[in-house]
């Protein structure tokens, strides 16, 4: 990339700090928190409506869930690389980080709509689901494949914006997405809306809706910064195959890693189906409540990310250290006033989700146990991307294909069916998987940083 002009006040720096962190942590913070108050939304209203349809829900979601991440892994060099240009002082080439990213994204997701679309139904047909399940599953998944395009692109803007330090329009524009989605869900669920849709299906409507409404917002929030226009981002970038394939690079290992994470667990929706209806409704609302909470700190990874690439730019190891270390603390007291939260509230939180009395009580078994990982699946996620922010692209994935793959689905399966503790052997493979995450993890953090003194 070509040098050029440093930042602007309206993008300066700040100065390294537990407040500048939380600054902007917690509108980016908010803003996941909106990303997963859809799917909490959904789940709540089908769940309401129906619990059969919502192990439907559950099941289009999963293979959905798998490839929306492993995408946004993908584009997670957008975030990174502009980062990194601020902290060098080239501020100015970070329009053109976000045209290429765009361009990315959009290509990103037909790929993923047609994946999503042609194999989705099928793969789900023969993997030994019940094929009622596996039939309620299929349309619910091809909705959600249309939204796969404008997601993804939103999702690219607001990674740049959160890149300068401007979190609060991404925040914003989710949570006006997320207006939209609540009065899709309650509009069309019930099934008296007039359209031919209801439960489930009519839930994956009100999402696609809701996203597109998302991108509209974000991209009209970046058109009213007047900043934007000055850093190139409305004008066409200049042709530079070195830095595409820099970001291309940083999102394959990141792509691999949540993959793998993300279809681990998409793998246990599948092992708590094989224990039956009942089990995949209780597995949802688990997962569905962890994804929920994952939110806190996958925001304040992402704005550790950012201070770390900063100073990662400027080639301020001291920085580095500090940064990651002000993010650890904050996913540390964040996870466990939330484990605190849920100790005393998950029979409430249960009943919030679906009226049937034995999911109740098995979802609320399941997430008090869930205690237990939360904390640990905070700190791996800071500690992944403090990684990645400096580069360091493949062993988070390494290390997330050891903790998950190896470790959380064998184990998950054999505590489950063989060892028949059912959903609560799948709770006890993801606290283990966790633990040996964030281990490995903070391990890599601290020989790379000390290893450059």
């Amino acid at each position: 990339m070509t040098g050029g002009a440093a930042p602007s006040a309206a993008v300066a720096v700040p100065a390294l700090s537990f407040s500048a962190l939380l600054r902007l942590a917690t509108p980016v913070v908010v803003s996941r928190l909106g990303i997963m108050t859809m799917g909490l939304v959904d789940a709540v209203v089908v769940g309401q409506h129906s619990a059969t349809q919502l192990g439907y829900q559950a099941l289009g979601w999963a293979p959905t869930g798998v490839v929306i991440t492993t995408s946004v892994g993908l584009m997670s060099g957008i975030q990174v690389m502009t980062s990194q240009a601020i902290g060098e002082g080239r501020a100015a080439d970070t329009g053109a980080i976000l045209r290429r990213g765009t361009a990315y994204a959009f290509w990103i997701g037909i790929i993923a709509a047609a994946v999503l679309a042609g194999l989705g139904g099928p793969v789900m047909h023969h993997l030994g689901l019940d094929p009622a399940l596996a039939d309620g599953a299929t349309p619910v998944l091809q909705v959600l494949a249309l939204s796969m395009v404008p997601i993804l692109v939103a999702d690219a803007g607001v990674f740049w914006l959160e890149a300068h330090g401007r979190a609060v329009p991404g925040m914003i524009a989710m949570w006006g997405a997320n207006v939209v989605n609540l009065g899709m869900n309650l509009w069309l669920v019930p099934g008296n809306s007039g359209f031919p849709v209801e439960g489930a299906v009519a839930s994956g409507w009100a999402t696609a809706l809701s996203r597109v409404a998302l991108l509209a917002f974000v991209w009209a929030l970046i058109a009213r910064w007047p900043e934007s226009r000055r850093l190139g981002a409305f004008a066409p970038a200049p042709r530079d195959p070195v830095a595409a394939a820099d970001m291309r690079r940083i999102g394959y290992g990141a792509s691999v890693s949540y993959f793998v994470e993300a279809g681990s667990f998409s793998a246990m929706s599948i092992i708590a189906g094989w224990l039956g209806a009942l089990a995949v409704a209780s597995w949802a609302i688990v997962l569905n409540m962890a994804a929920l909470i994952f939110m806190v700190p996958l925001g304040l990874a992402a704005a550790t990310s950012v201070f770390v690439g900063r100073a990662y730019g400027a080639g301020d190891t001291a920085g580095v250290r500090r940064a990651a270390g002000l993010g650890f603390v904050a996913a540390a007291a964040a996870t466990l006033l939330i484990c605190v939260v849920v100790g005393f509230g998950n029979g409430l939180i249960a009943a919030g989700y679906t009226s049937d009395p034995v999911v109740q009580r098995m979802a609320a078994a399941a997430m008090l146990l869930c205690c237990l990982f939360y904390v640990a699946d905070g700190l791996q996620v800071v500690g992944a991307q403090a990684l990645r922010a400096q580069s360091d692209v493949w062993m988070p994935s390494f290390t997330h294909m050891a903790s998950y793959l190896v470790v959380m689905m064998p184990l998950g399966y054999v505590l489950a069916l063989p060892a028949g503790l059912g959903l609560t052997g799948i709770v006890w493979a993801v606290i283990i998987a966790s633990l040996v995450s964030a281990c490995l993890l903070w391990g890599r953090f601290l020989w790379l940083t000390g290893r450059r003194g």
